[in-house]
């Protein structure tokens, strides 16, 4: 049923669920014709026009010129043809303004489901289009429901999930209480967007501290790298692009309030605060801190990094359960490998005397092999001899003969091993009592 002031229903339903004036009226343009085809079926010809000025929708039935009407729905004598047009032919086709108040209210009903149908998919379109640009934002929303799978958050507009994953650990919620957390993914699905939250995600740590720091949304400190364990520890490593700003004081602030609103938000999270440097080793070392460093051996062509520490701070490097080098290495990019000064001083002891233990090798030799990197037999073993030759003044047969040792000295160490680990395993299970399964004595083993 058409109304005088269609016009401005359709502007108030526009603001109101934020839809396109222009695909509203499509929608009642469907609806129309989904109404007149469940009256007249699907051979009608019809036409809606949506007229702005006088804000109405108007529908035109078009039927057949003909000499004599069998079927009155889809033809008209051309008598009647010349009545509306004085040109017409036959064959040619009328459009006649229908009366829409005829349709009935199956057809009523039909075009209101047509209606509710298309104004929540235009509605779940919007909530769509919204969202999707705010990917990678934090947002507030307020407890809907709690499961033990996820929590559902209603975001004004839409409702949100956050999974059981992406919630900080021994961290609880009731219904109707407040929760920030960071965009993760939007899902476009039939049943609408499917909006996941997270509050584990290093992204929603960084976002905090944009928050909360001017200095790195005015672009005077990059946050350049984070890493978190989440509701353990987190890592942030931060550069400044002004040398008079120290980019880790930035983020502190005065007497700490801007670290400590972050850690408050992520219930009691510790945050270490990184300075980021272009030197990857000087990075290791802010990134292990407050551990000291004593040595770094860069492993290029694996991306790693040999860290060898004071035996005094070993415990510190490593952090507990491991998580200080973990997240240090999460951090950095670098597969690191920490250890004490008398770890790796007797590792470099063990491998200057198996050079040792080499046919014909001498004690300077040795040395000069140490400085320039071969350590062990293992590294002397995948030498080439040109390579030795140059740097040592050597022979190329000598040179030959002493990477062929250290070759076969490695496959001799590796085939003792593997029988010794061998012989263990025979051992332990010589040691293992047998038992009978026949035996009516068992339990008394």
């Amino acid at each position: 049923m058409l109304i005088n002031d269609m016009k401005r229903v359709i502007e108030q339903v526009s603001r109101d669920k934020g839809i396109d004036f222009n695909v509203l009226v499509k929608t009642l343009e469907e609806a129309l014709r989904s109404a007149v085809k469940k009256k007249f079926g699907n051979r009608i010809d019809i036409e809606i026009q949506y007229t702005e000025e006088t804000g109405e929708l108007e529908v035109f039935q078009f039927k057949d010129v003909v000499e004599t009407v069998h079927e009155p729905d889809f033809e008209i004598e051309l008598e009647e043809g010349r009545k509306l047009d004085p040109e017409c032919e036959i064959g040619d086709s009328l459009g006649t303004k229908m009366d829409t108040t005829t349709f009935g209210r199956i057809a009523a009903q039909s075009a209101k489901q047509v209606i509710i149908q298309k104004l929540k998919a235009a509605e779940r379109n919007v909530v769509y289009q919204n969202f999707i640009n705010r990917k990678g934002e934090i947002i507030n929303g307020i407890v809907q429901r709690v499961s033990r799978s996820e929590i559902l958050v209603n975001l004004g507009q839409a409702e949100a999930v956050l999974p059981k994953r992406e919630q900080i650990p021994n961290e609880t919620y009731r219904r109707g209480d407040r929760v920030r957390a960071y965009i993760l993914k939007v899902h476009e699905e039939s049943r609408g967007p499917q909006i996941i939250l997270s509050r584990t995600h290093p992204e929603f740590l960084v976002n905090m501290f944009k928050t909360e720091v001017p200095e790195i949304s005015e672009g005077l400190v990059t946050i350049i790298n984070a890493a978190r364990e989440a509701g353990s520890r987190g890592k942030i490593a931060v550069a400044s692009n002004d040398s008079d700003i120290d980019p880790v004081g930035a983020c502190v602030g005065v007497k700490g309030n801007r670290v400590q609103t972050v850690v408050q938000e992520l219930r009691g999270e510790k945050i270490d605060i990184i300075p980021w440097h272009m030197d990857p080793a000087k990075y290791v070392c802010n990134a292990l801190a407050p551990a000291e460093i004593s040595r770094v051996i860069i492993d290029e062509a694996n991306h790693a990094m040999e860290v060898v520490v004071p035996d005094d701070f070993l415990s510190i490097a490593i952090g507990k359960q491991g998580q200080n080098v973990r997240l240090a290495s999460k951090l950095t990019g670098w597969h690191l490998d920490v250890k004490s000064e008398t770890r790796y001083n007797e590792s470099l002891q063990s491998g200057f005397d198996s050079l040792m233990q080499l046919p014909g090798m001498e004690e300077s030799l040795a040395h000069k092999l140490f400085e320039k990197g071969y350590f062990s037999i293992e590294d002397l073993s995948k030498a080439r001899a040109a390579d030795l030759v140059a740097d040592f003044q050597i022979s190329e047969d000598n040179a030959i003969k002493f990477i062929e040792a250290a070759g076969e000295a490695v496959e001799a160490g590796s085939a003792e091993e593997t029988a010794a680990s061998d012989t263990a395993a025979a051992d332990e299970d010589a040691e293992a009592p047998e038992i009978d399964v026949n035996d009516e004595k068992v339990e008394d083993l």
